[in-house]
């Protein structure tokens, strides 16, 4: 009951930020939520005890009593990148499967490496010591883009289709190698013996990212052809609920990554079930059963996001820190797609503009709060979910809310339109 009276809380107060911001702020609905949430947590924790003491009390154990990164990477998560894979057109994302493939993969390690540098030769200059190995464990847990937050966004944002797919699709498929990355250097940072070969790392890449995405397909695959039996809207709901709760249930026993398994599932069940016609009403309920979801489980999460405030101690004292630190992952977002994009035989496919949405449009949310929390209690602990936090809240309110004018669609497309020219004239 617990857990019931817990996300009741969180229900009702997601749906009185989101009647207050649509009312009065006027912000894209889940930037809104979070940002009332951050300003009711920095007055809570201001004034709460003197002029709230209950509601202060009562909102802090809420927060102790939740697990947030299993509630988001054991539940939340697998909802909503299930909800934006039905979503994805697997046509567009095969056309952009290079860069995509790309991004997701080298500029996860690429970032990775230069976040850990970076914050390890500058932090000793605001007087902080954190040892490389917790510098990397940094770098592997802020630099894969959050799926939720960017879908979130990317709506608001009237980008072109190509430009779109791009950037989700690398925010959906990061995470496998981004939790690969983490967890070996999470292991190395706590003392634990790790084998760094690049045999053993490519097997629990392939174990972790590729078993995953193959029972993602089997899970697809099996449930497309039951709906393709039975067109009943009630049924259909029902079987892909079975995926996405069932579906991350075997990824667990089998270690593997229920992420991109929910991913995989989810742009498989999107595709696949187009050539068996489904009734248009049919069809309209489940699409709008998963828009709901989505909507619901991200104000939910947004909500979360800016509540962690009430867990972090002393965050005052790591403001300059996490300033520091968004200038690092921006700088080494922006190197991480402008190599693979000038050196990986891409530079063709991708004008200054393009690259520019694409490091604004580099969105951290959750997924990095979440691998943050789960990082063991130490010394060092405390600073990395502190400037987390920093980057993520600067992310998703000042990236999110800026989105829309960095993309310039007309500007964009008479980039494509001019290289794409140039492309036409080697070729003849």
């Amino acid at each position: 009951m617990e857990l019931y009276y817990s996300f009741s809380a969180l229900i009702v107060l997601a749906s009185i930020f989101a009647y207050l911001n649509y009312r009065f702020l006027k912000l894209p609905s889940t930037i809104g939520i979070m940002v009332i949430a951050i300003v009711v947590s920095i007055f809570l924790v201001m004034f709460g005890e003197a002029v709230l003491p209950r509601t202060f009390g009562h909102l802090n154990k809420l927060m102790i009593s939740i697990d947030f990164t299993e509630v988001l990477m054991g539940a939340m998560l697998n909802f909503l990148l299930f909800a934006g894979g039905i979503h994805i057109n697997i046509n567009d994302l095969k056309e952009q499967f290079r860069p995509v493939l790309i991004f997701s993969t080298a500029g996860v390690v690429i970032s990775t490496f230069i976040v850990g540098f970076g914050m390890f030769y500058l932090l000793p200059f605001l007087g902080i010591q954190l040892p490389f190995i917790y510098c990397l464990v940094f770098g592997a847990l802020i630099s894969p883009t959050d799926p939720v937050a960017v879908l979130s966004i990317l709506k608001q944002a009237n980008v072109s289709k190509s430009l779109e797919t791009k950037v989700a699709g690398e925010s959906l498929f990061n995470d496998g190698m981004a939790v690969v990355v983490f967890t070996v250097v999470l292991q190395l940072a706590i003392g634990k013996e790790v084998d760094l070969g690049v045999e053993s790392i490519g097997l629990l890449l392939i174990k972790e990212a590729g078993g995953g995405i193959l029972l993602g397909v089997v899970l697809g695959w099996i449930t497309s052809r039951l709906m393709r039996e039975v067109d009943d809207y009630i049924i259909s709901v029902l079987v892909t609920l079975s995926v996405v709760m069932g579906g991350y249930l075997i990824a667990r026993q089998m270690h593997i990554s229920g992420p991109l398994t929910m991913v995989a599932a989810g742009l498989f069940m999107g595709n696949f079930n187009v050539r068996f016609k489904m009734k248009s009403v049919t069809q309209d309920y489940l699409i709008k059963f998963w828009e709901l979801i989505d909507e619901i489980l991200n104000a939910v999460l947004f909500l979360f996001i800016g509540f962690e405030l009430l867990m972090i101690k002393d965050l005052k004292h790591f403001m300059v820190p996490g300033l520091l630190a968004i200038a690092v992952v921006l700088f080494a977002r922006l190197i991480s797609i402008w190599v693979p994009a000038r050196f990986m035989s891409l530079k063709s496919r991708f004008s200054p503009q393009t690259i520019k949405v694409l490091v604004w449009g580099g969105i951290r949310g959750g997924v990095s709060i979440a691998l943050a929390m789960s990082i063991p209690k130490s010394e060092y602990s405390e600073i990395i979910l502190s400037i987390t936090y920093c980057v993520v809240v600067f992310s998703i309110i000042v990236q999110g809310l800026t989105i829309a004018k960095v993309a310039n669609p007309k500007a964009i497309a008479k980039e494509e339109e001019a290289q794409e020219t140039v492309v036409l004239d080697e070729h003849a």
